[in-house]
This record gives C-alpha cells, sequence and structure tokens, in this order.
C-alpha cells in the first residue's frame, strides 16, 4: 500500500488552508491526486470544498464564477487560478452530458461517488490524510480501470467517460475492469450524443499516449464504430501480400506505435491507409492489391478531421503528409531535392518518420532493403540541407522582381519562367546563382 505523504503545492495549501480555517472542508481531489500518487506532474489542482460557492467568494480577494451554476469558482492566488468546487450532487442526467440540476451538499462521500473512475475519485488535505472510499488506490496499486459504483449509471451520466476510460488506460498502461467494459459496450451508441469537439479530445489524447495500441480496445468494444467506423472497416481488411503480415487495421496500430507521440504524425498513421478498404482487388493468384490507396486514404482523412472538427493547420499537414505516405524514390540527391520540393521542406522530416513507422510495421519481407533506402535518403537529405542546396522558389537565386528589372514583362510568363528555373536548379545545385539564371533566360 502507497504510505508516503503527499506535497501539496503552497497555493494549495494555502486556499484549503483558508477554507479549514473559517469552518469548511476542503480537500485537493480527482487526476491531480492520482497523479501526484503515480509520481506525474498535475496538469491542474483542483479542490473540493463543503463551503457554498458564495462564502468560498467571501473569503477570497480575486475570485470569478467559471461555473457557479455547479459550484465552481475560480480562486486567484497571485496570478494563478484554482478551480475550487462545492460539494456536490448532480440530478438526473436527460442527455448522456448534462445533469438536470445538481444540489449542493455538506457530505464529501456524496460528491466522490459522483464522480467516474475510482482512481480520479480520492481527496486529500495534511490534516485528514487521503480519503480513499471507492479503492482508488487498490485500483492504481494493481492498474485497474473502474468505475465508481454502478457503471452503467456513470456512462449513462455522461456518454464521454467511456472514451475517457478507454483514454486513460492508454495513458497509464491500466487494464479495464469486466463490468467497466460491459457497461461500456452496451452503451458505446450513446456516444452519438458528444459533440465532436469532446470526441476528438479524447481521441487525441489516446493517439499521443503512451499506449495508443488502446484503440484496438475501442475497436473490440464497439466505440470507434459510433465515431470513427472507417477505423472498423480497417480492422475487417486482411492484407494478401507478402509485403505485409496483419489485417490494414493490425499494421495501423502498430504504425502508431513505431512513431513518436506527435499529434500530426500519430493522426498521420491512424489515416494513411484508411483508403485500402474501398480500393482492394485480387489478383487470379489470390495476392492483394491496393493501388493508390493514397490518394483515397487523403479524401477520407480530410472527411473525417472535418467531422470530427480538427482545426485547419491539422487537416492539411495530415491530410499530405497521408497522400505521400507511400512516395518512394531512390536515395539520389536529385530525386530526394524533388520529393522535399513537392512533399514540402517543412514536412519532409516528417514524411520520412511516416516512411519509417509505415515499413516497421509490414512483414520482414525486403525490410533491410526498404530500410536501408530510407537511411540512404535520410543521410543525403542532411547533406542538402546541410550545404543549403536550392529546394523551392523561396531559395532561388533570383526573384521575380530581379527578372522584371532584367527586362521581362509582368505577368503570368514570370511564375512560368521561376519555375522552369527550379526545375534547372532540382538538377544541378550548382547552378543556382543570378548569373547563371539571368543568361540561362537571356535576359
Amino acid at each position: 500500500m502507497w504510505d508516503k505523504r503527499i506535497i501539496l503545492p503552497e497555493r494549495v495549501n494555502k486556499i484549503i488552508g483558508i477554507l479549514q480555517t473559517h469552518g469548511h472542508e476542503a480537500y485537493a481531489v480527482g487526476g491531480c491526486v492520482r497523479d501526484i500518487i503515480l509520481g506525474r506532474t498535475p496538469g491542474d489542482w483542483d479542490i473540493t470544498t463543503s463551503a457554498m460557492p458564495e462564502e468560498t467568494k467571501g473569503l477570497f480577494d480575486r475570485t470569478f464564477d467559471t461555473g457557479i451554476e455547479h459550484g465552481t469558482v475560480t480562486v486567484l492566488l497571485d496570478g494563478e487560478g484554482f478551480e475550487v468546487t462545492t460539494y456536490r450532487i448532480d440530478g438526473r442526467y436527460e442527455d448522456s452530458r448534462h445533469p438536470k440540476e445538481v444540489t449542493f451538499t455538506r457530505n464529501l462521500q456524496e460528491d466522490l461517488l459522483r464522480r467516474d473512475f475510482t482512481i480520479n475519485a480520492m481527496a486529500y488535505n495534511e490534516k485528514n490524510g487521503l480519503i480513499d472510499i471507492f479503492g482508488g488506490m487498490r485500483d492504481l496499486k494493481h492498474g485497474v480501470i473502474r468505475c465508481v459504483g454502478n457503471a452503467m449509471e456513470r456512462f449513462s451520466e455522461d456518454a464521454l467517460r467511456i472514451l475517457r476510460g478507454i483514454r486513460f488506460a492508454a495513458q497509464l498502461g491500466f487494464t479495464i475492469e469486466k463490468d467497466t467494459q460491459y457497461a461500456m459496450k452496451r452503451l458505446a451508441p450513446t456516444l452519438q450524443k458528444i459533440s465532436a469537439e469532446r470526441i476528438q479530445v479524447e481521441l487525441v489524447k489516446i493517439l499521443v499516449s503512451d499506449s495508443p495500441q488502446f484503440i484496438r480496445d475501442a475497436y473490440e468494444l464497439g466505440i470507434t464504430r459510433e465515431f470513427l467506423p472507417e477505423f472498423d472497416l480497417l480492422m475487417e481488411t486482411p492484407q494478401e501480400t507478402p509485403h505485409h503480415m496483419y489485417s490494414v487495421g493490425e499494421h495501423t496500430i502498430h504504425a502508431l506505435c513505431n512513431i513518436r507521440a506527435d499529434k500530426v504524425l500519430r493522426l498521420t498513421m491512424l489515416f494513411h491507409d484508411m483508403g485500402k478498404p474501398a480500393l482492394k482487388t485480387i489478383d487470379d493468384t489470390g495476392q492483394a492489391h491496393f493501388k493508390r490507396h493514397a490518394i483515397e486514404s487523403e479524401v477520407i482523412t480530410k472527411r473525417v478531421l472535418k467531422r470530427l472538427k480538427f482545426d485547419n493547420e491539422t487537416l492539411q499537414k495530415v491530410s499530405r503528409l497521408v497522400f505521400y505516405h507511400d512516395y518512394r524514390m531512390p536515395a539520389e540527391p536529385r530525386e530526394i531535392r524533388r520529393a522535399m520540393n513537392k512533399i514540402g521542406e517543412d514536412l519532409f522530416p516528417h514524411y520520412m518518420e511516416v516512411r519509417r513507422a509505415d515499413v516497421l510495421a509490414q512483414s520482414m519481407y525486403k525490410r533491410d532493403e526498404k530500410i536501408k533506402n530510407l537511411d540512404d535518403i535520410e543521410k543525403k537529405y542532411h547533406e542538402i540541407i546541410d550545404a543549403g542546396q536550392c529546394v523551392g522558389l523561396k531559395d532561388l537565386a533570383v526573384t521575380g522582381r530581379e527578372l522584371i528589372d532584367a527586362g521581362m514583362k509582368p505577368g503570368r510568363e514570370i511564375g512560368e519562367k521561376l519555375e522552369e528555373l527550379l526545375e534547372i536548379v532540382l538538377d544541378n545545385p550548382e547552378l543556382n546563382n543570378k548569373e547563371t539564371l539571368l543568361k540561362h533566360l537571356n535576359v
């Protein structure tokens, strides 16, 4: 059993102390307590109290109403904000998201009972120590995600908790308790009532966790079917080709695990083969083919990212990487410069990471050959960068203004001539000087 003393930040202790001095109960609660027990740095500190919202506001000089109808007041100390929430009992949930009403209470146990998982339902202060009514410490010790009380009731209150349960399992590497799993599966369709923005946040947290493979659990429990049915198709599509040893879905999961925990990169690996199910063909020998699947994958990527309300920058980067994820080239400087120009100098390093993660999730067939190709490309890419070679118009030794100054008429021809010069320089970087390029154009 964990028996170390929790060290709360000075300002958190100060808020708790002021509330206690005036006759109220107060505790740090929820995820911050869980994280500090696990040796993680809490993202924020939540405080729960028996004080009513107006009583809390009366004890501190600077406060503002964060969610006063739900009992939450933000207390500002030295410019830092801390949410202080009155113990409450949630009323009936009618939309799988919000309680119809909340009732304030002076009873800590009633407040903890409304929380989602046991590991998030512990409270602590220095006076009373750790309050763990529902076995949160036991579940932390054994690495278990378990609902507080009745799992069907907890998920009926807020359907997003279903996805949060997967997310916590992925972030912490925990298993999900069987009754909690059962309720997730039964109530997965209620995720349809949750906004795309909130689904997006949880999906990204799963993907960038240390265990993105937990998306497999979400599939097995029928959860992805409700917000990402395209992934279910991947899991159901085998790949009868010597280059692969997994279904498209299992290959995708392995690729996710092979790339660093960056949002754009993990989303790219999730979507890179989304076009395969629709384009699968089988030849006379029984071998599968997925010709031009990158193009279809890009179409699906844009559609799904828009549906899940991702920002435009993420959509553009991910869809571009998906489109080029299968772009191959010999390890020759000329080809690499052209690829850098085509894919984008900024995205090319990401493209290389995507290619490597993809190869490592394939079969051993020609793997050494593929990896050597990537290693050679990477080496020559760095040589191109170190030499400062031109791979785009911004690095060309002449500008449109200089062409006009040399006698060319303004208009579309200027752009066409710059592209012509760039083609020359991509093949022969040593020619990237103003005098040579202008001479080529006879201006």
